[in-house]
Order: structure tokens, then C-alpha cells, then sequence
């Protein structure tokens, strides 16, 4: 979680680093999505700004050249630093170097500073060492290339982005549009990164990791085969199916079933449960008065313990603490969130109490 200013009339500040042969869509969507996150009074949040190795004229890989107004001094000031891809360096990088910026980069890493990037611009922080021992990704066309160049890199190339704590990584392009909701949602919870994901009209959360879109040498089906039964376990979240009906319901085999989910989301059946459980409790504790027991019990956890030691070991606080850090408005009719029971269905997957 990156540090935010006290004061809540300064936002953090996050640096995108531009280099020659920058890809337009990257930068864009880093100022687009940190942007328009605000707070409850409709403060803008982060302060996004654009710096370059030299300040001035940036080329990239359209037909039109960027300015960045910040030289890699900036670097030095900011909370958060994206390095997003360039088809015309990264994938010649194999040491680090000494220049300006590296330099900057390397001292705000030291400092603690949370640096991420965007496709192949893992191989900037990988040639700086910040991926060493670390798991990591990128584009599904560069990982081999990634994953020979530097050895002690742990590169994982079915996911949409690694969050390693400080050193964060993303696949392809719109991968880049995950990452920044997740750091959105990490800094200021759940609702907030729903409403910058509502506004820029991206889901907040997408579905499976970067092996859905990787090539495959056998004749694709004609959708992923376990996208139906997901969605329907999350109308189930209170009483968790078991794999076997999970299985029956997706009609396959419990092994095939298996084999397919971790081949279409990049993770197993029972972590992905988890994780939806963990964020469904994420929502409910922020957009309602419900007690941790019940919250526990909506969401499958079963007993407040369990809630806690889960949102401990995953979101290192407990589920009181993430209620006071992000709850952003009061709840309305008992938790109810003023909303009829078909959008409240709608958005938590399960009915709302009855007063």
C-alpha cells in the first residue's frame, strides 16, 4: 500500500518514466485511471506526472511524439513510479546501466518507493536487479526472452500482473489497466477503484490471467469452459460447492475440470474461491453494517477467526482495520445499500438481510 499525504488536500504522487519508442496507450491509461480516482468529497487522489530520462520530446511508437515536462529528478518526489513499455530498448537491456535515471530509479527503490511496470518495461527492472529472486511478468511474447536474459527472475507468463509488495509487473498492454485498479484498490479499497473502473467504463476486475490469449497448438473451444461455472460459484459464496459439483456443473470430469480452470485463469479452483470470498468480504465490509460474523457467514468463511487469520495473511490487517481505513459513506437501511434486491444481488451475489 503506497503512502498517502495526511493532509487530504495533496495526492500522491505517481511518475510515469517515458522512454523513446514509448507506446501512447500505456502512458494514457496511467493518467487516465490514476486520475480519476477521487475520495468521498471529490478530491483528486493521485497527482500523475510524466517524466523521461531527459525532459522535453519523447518519440513513440506512433506517428507522433510526446512532452514530457519532468526531467528524472522528478523521481526523486513520488510515491508510486510506472515504467511502461518501449519497443525501441527494453528487450536489449541486459545490465543495468549508470545513466541519470537509472540512478533515480535504483534510489527510489532503496527508499521503498512502490515501482511498477507495464509490459516489456519489466525488463528495465529486471536489468536494475529489482526482479532478482522476485516473480514477475510481461508481454506472453517476451517472457521466454525475459526468463533467459535474466536467470534469477521467477517469470510467470499465464497472469495479468505479480504484485511482489514494492515491485509490482504486468502483462500486455491493457494488463497495465489491471495493475493500476489493483494498486487503486489496494491504496483506497474496493469502492473506490469500482468507480474509477466505472468511469474509464473497464471492469474492475477481469477474469483469468494472459494464457487465455496465448496462442494454443490445439483447435480452440468456442469459449472458456469453465466461465460458466465460476460465475455461478459466486452466487454461492456462502456455501462454497465443492469441487466435484463445481466440476458436474461445468459438465466435466473432476481432473478435466482442473486442468482447465488453471490453464483459463492462471490459478486453482480452490485459490480463486478464496480470493473471491476475500473480496466479496472486501465490498460487504465497506458498503455495510454488518458484523464480521455475518460477514463471515455471507461469504463462506464461516466463523469470524477464519475471516480474520485469511484477511490477515493476505491483506496483512484485520477485517476491523480494513472497515475504518476504507469504508467511504454511511450505510443505508441496515447495510442495505439503498438499492433494490435485484441490484443488490447484482453486485454481491447474494440476497441482502431482511430487517
Amino acid at each position: 500500500m503506497v503512502a498517502v499525504c495526511d493532509d487530504p488536500a495533496m495526492a500522491a504522487r505517481v511518475a510515469i518514466l517515458v522512454r523513446d519508442g514509448v507506446l501512447p496507450l500505456e502512458l494514457g491509461l496511467v493518467h487516465q485511471l490514476f486520475g480519476a480516482a477521487r475520495d468521498i468529497a471529490g478530491r483528486r487522489l493521485y497527482e500523475v506526472m510524466t517524466c523521461a530520462p531527459r525532459a522535453g520530446r519523447v518519440r513513440t511508437d506512433a506517428d507522433f511524439p510526446v512532452h514530457a515536462p519532468h526531467g528524472p529528478a522528478a523521481l526523486a518526489g513520488a510515491d508510486t513510479i510506472l515504467v511502461p513499455a518501449s519497443h525501441e530498448t527494453d528487450e536489449s537491456l541486459r545490465a543495468p546501466g549508470r545513466t541519470r535515471w537509472e540512478a533515480e530509479l535504483l534510489a527510489a527503490a532503496a527508499r521503498g518507493t512502490r515501482i511498477a511496470s507495464i509490459c516489456t518495461g519489466a525488463f528495465v527492472l529486471a536489468s536494475l536487479g529489482l526482479l532478482e529472486g522476485r516473480r514477475a511478468t510481461t508481454h506472453w511474447k517476451s517472457a521466454a526472452l525475459l526468463a533467459a536474459s535474466f536467470p534469477g527472475v521467477r517469470v510467470d507468463e499465464r497472469v495479468l500482473y505479480v504484485d511482489e509488495g514494492a515491485v509490482l509487473t504486468s502483462a500486455g498492454e491493457a494488463a497495465g489497466i489491471d495493475l493500476c485498479l489493483h494498486m487503486i484498490r489496494a491504496d483506497h479499497g474496493a469502492t473506490v477503484a469500482a468507480d474509477v473502473a466505472r468511469t474509464t467504463v473497464v471492469p474492475p476486475h477481469r477474469e483469468g490471467g494472459q494464457a487465455q490469449y496465448i496462442p494454443a497448438p490445439v483447435t480452440p473451444t468456442t469459449g472458456p469452459a469453465t466461465a460458466a461455472a465460476r460465475a455461478w460459484a459466486l452466487t454461492r459464496l456462502a456455501e462454497p460447492p465443492s469441487l466435484a459439483r463445481w466440476a458436474a456443473h461445468a459438465h466435466l470430469s473432476v481432473r478435466t475440470f482442473t486442468r482447465r480452470f488453471r490453464a483459463e485463469t492462471g490459478t486453482t479452483p480452490g485459490a480463486w474461491l478464496l480470493a473471491a470470498r476475500l473480496d466479496r468480504a472486501r465490498a460487504l465490509l465497506e458498503r455495510t453494517d454488518w458484523t464480521i460474523a455475518t460477514i463471515a457467514t455471507r461469504t463462506g468463511f464461516g466463523t469470524p477467526a477464519n475471516l480474520r487469520g485469511h484477511f490477515r495473511r493476505r491483506l496483512g490487517v484485520s477485517p476491523h482495520t480494513y472497515r475504518a481505513t476504507f469504508r467511504t459513506e454511511a450505510p443505508r437501511h441496515g447495510g442495505r445499500l439503498g438499492a433494490n434486491p435485484r441490484t443488490y444481488r447484482a453486485t454481491f451475489g447474494t440476497e441482502a438481510p431482511r430487517d
